[in-house]
């Protein structure tokens, strides 16, 4: 496999431009789009993806260590079927709509200023990650380890207290409905 260090791709198109299949090192993606891109079996160590639109690509056993993703458009991936080994991600206003972390293992993972709605976090390890200032409408949170989370600026979720584990977690005030709404309490 060939191996890219250190390289900026800045403004291109890898609908147009195929990218080489490899490994990626230290390289920084600047508003690129790699929309319905196939990226199986790449692997990324220690990249930037800023203002890059990666809608829809796919991800079997891509490999993503140490990974930042900054104002991009991530709409429909498929995090469940990446090369779980070492998988560690960051997102700051990023838009993850529709996306999957079923059964994935992304301890004290960064979500800052993020839209998640509607994404999968089944059977997820969230244990110590950070949701901060996130819409989180509609996630799923099913069977996850939600064990000390920092939801205290995120809004929109609802987590049934019974199917997660969430030992120390924490949450505003203001969104205990999120928690208790299944139980039908009047919250004013």
């Amino acid at each position: 496999m060939e191996v890219f260090e250190s390289i900026e791709y800045d403004n291109v198109n890898f609908t147009i431009e195929p990218i080489a299949i490899g490994e990626y090192e230290k390289c920084s993606f600047v508003n690129c789009n790699f929309s319905n891109v196939d990226l199986s079996n790449f692997i990324f160590i220690d990249c930037n993806f800023t203002g890059t639109n990666l809608s829809l690509i796919k991800l079997d056993n891509t490999a993503f260590r140490d990974v930042v993703f900054k104002d991009c458009k991530m709409i429909g991936l498929q995090f469940d079927t990446t090369n779980n080994f070492g998988l560690i991600v960051s997102f700051d206003n990023c838009t993850l709509t529709n996306s999957s972390f079923y059964k994935t293992k992304i301890k004290s993972t960064s979500f800052l200023n993020s839209n998640l709605s509607e994404v999968d976090f089944s059977l997820c390890d969230l244990s110590g990650s950070v949701f901060e200032n996130c819409d989180l409408l509609n996630a799923v949170f099913d069977q996850t380890n939600l064990e000390k989370v920092d939801f205290r600026t995120a809004i929109n979720y609802s987590i049934d207290i019974d199917r997660n584990k969430i030992k120390k977690s924490k949450h505003a005030t203001s969104e205990l409905r999120g928690l208790l709404g299944k139980y039908g309490i009047i919250i004013d």
